[in-house]
Formats: C-alpha cells, structure tokens, sequence
C-alpha cells in the first residue's frame, strides 16, 4: 500500500518545521507535500488526487474547521461513493466554541466572531443555547448537535470521543470521526481505546518523572485501569450480543458494532469480544467459541438445540 500525504499549516513558525520534516521523509521516497496556508487552498488538489482511491482526511485546526458547506459538499457529493472509502476526522474545539459563545448577548459581543462559528458549523442554531451563558452542557449540545447535522448531511456514521488533558478535567476538544463503513466503525473504536491506554500510560511517566517520591502517580490514583474497565465491560458485551442474538439466527459482530460495544464502544479493546463470545458459550447461549484469527470477523450463532427449536426441528 502507498499513500499520498498532504500536509497543510497556516503559521509561519509551525509552517517551516513542518516543511523540514516532510522533506526529510520525501528524501526517503515518501510521497509527501508541506503546504505554507490555508487547507481550503489546497483541498479540491488533494479530492483530484485521490481519484479512485481511498481518501482520509484530518482536519486538526488550532480554532475552528473549514466551512461547514464546503465540507458537507466534499462528503455528500464529490466522495460520496461507498467504494473508494472516504473517512474523516475532525478536531472540534471546544476551547473555541466557549470563547465564541460567550459573545452571544454580550454588550461587547463581536458578530464577525460568532459569524465565523456560523460558517464552521452551517448556521446560526448555536446561538440560541448559549441564550443564559456559557455553560458545559450547552458546549456538548453544540457538539452532539453538530455531529448529528453532520451525519445527516454528508450520510456517513459519525462518532464522537472527548479528549482531556488530564483524569477528570473538562474536554479541551472531540474527535470526530466519519465513516461509511462498519469496518471504519469498529477499527476506530479500538484504536482509541489502545490510544487512550498509551496516552495514561505516558502521562503516568510524567508524573513520576516530576515527582519521584509519590508512591502512586495521581493518573493511577485518578482513572481506573483499562483491563478494570475491560474486565467489567465483558459482562455488558455479553448481553448486547445476546440482544441481537434474539432477533436473528446469527450475525457477524462487526456488522453491528456500536449494538456490539454499547456504552463502552471507544473505551475497551476489541478482545472484549472475544471474550463475551467465550462467556456465552461457557453458559450454553451461544454455539460460537470466540475463537478466531479475527475478533471483527466473529460469527455469533445460537445454541444449536435453541436454533433448530425455533426452526421447528425437533432433537
């Protein structure tokens, strides 16, 4: 597999260091471009570039994203074929959604900002939830109201994740991710929950590393351990698959994955799974064993004795 990597940064600081680093893996055959400005200058190049192939696409900006319009046209029209894949990531920020939302109403308020976060989220529906004030739960209907016009608009599933800089401090940002495939779905559920145990996993390194003498770092203190949360989640699992399991004969997990995952979807690994299949059929509700070269490729079945009951078969 071979990709092309466009890589786009507006300040001229950040811009420079970005250029010495993508020459340097160009010079090793890397087919990659550094470009000093705006992504929206070099967008419709990277759609015609990935012609007939599939297309990811990161948008990580420092405030707010490319216009709404401009994005759901790229989704919804110019990628909206199912096969090449198209997925995307966004980084919604949080930190700019309260600073702009505590224009609204204000004395001082500035309508170019506010029309600015108009554009990134197609429309002026926002204002109205930050009517009494800047408010958590007014920032995170934004994000979950976003989201659901996003999917809407482009057809894609869509998936929300908060990232934090520390154990029970507030979003700084989501990540937003937008596929059309359920392989999409799953493979991204999983790489965030590996992520997000490396990421505590560094942060406790830090924090012995700032303070030698603490017995226990305050991320360990603060969180529970994933293979805690894991642990907890097969039993959850379990039963999810059990539900779908009543409505049909047998299925394939990844073709249900947030049904699969439920309220831990993005928290635990996929050897979850595995595991709840293992438990189901330790306690005869299901013929399937979990075993199996790949955990998203699992086939469910239930008991054979159940299965022939319902199919009016008698033992």
């Amino acid at each position: 597999m071979s990709w092309t990597c466009f890589f786009v940064e507006l300040e001229d600081e950040s811009a420079a260091e970005l250029v010495a680093v993508v020459d340097e893996y160009a010079r090793q055959g890397v087919a990659a471009t550094a470009h000093h400005g705006d992504v929206l200058d070099v967008l419709d190049d990277v759609v015609a570039t990935a012609a007939g192939c599939p297309l990811f696409l990161f948008l990580d900006p420092c405030g707010l994203g490319i216009p709404y319009e401009r994005l759901v046209t790229l989704l919804r029209e110019e990628r909206r074929a199912g096969w090449p894949p198209t997925e995307v990531l966004l980084n919604f920020s949080l930190e700019a959604v309260r600073r702009i939302g505590g224009h609204v109403g204000s004395e001082h308020g500035f309508e170019n900002r506010m029309r600015r976060l108009d554009e990134a989220v197609g429309g002026r529906w926002w204002r109205g939830h930050f009517a009494r004030g800047v408010t958590d739960r007014a920032v995170e209907t934004v994000v979950t109201r976003f989201g659901d016009r996003l999917a809407d608009d482009s057809s894609m599933n869509l998936v929300s994740v908060p990232v934090r800089r520390g154990p029970k401090q507030k979003p700084l940002y989501h990540l937003l991710f937008g596929t059309r495939s359920q392989y999409g779905l799953w493979s991204f559920g999983d790489s965030v929950a590996r992520a997000t145990q490396t990421w505590w996993a560094t942060l406790d390194e830090q924090t012995t590393e700032q303070d030698p003498y603490r017995l226990f770092p305050v991320t360990q203190v603060e969180r529970p351990s994933i293979q805690s949360v894991e642990s907890r989640a097969v039993a959850e699992v379990a039963l999810n698959l059990a539900t779908i399991l009543r409505e049909r004969s047998s299925f394939r997990v990844v073709d249900h994955t947030h049904r699969v995952f439920g309220a831990y979807y993005g928290q635990v690994r996929e050897q979850v799974v595995r595991d709840a299949i293992k438990l189901m059929h330790r306690e005869g509700r299901t013929s399937s064993t979990g075993k199996g070269r790949r955990v998203r490729e699992l086939v469910v079945t239930r008991p054979q004795a159940e299965a022939a009951s319902r199919s009016g078969i008698s033992s």
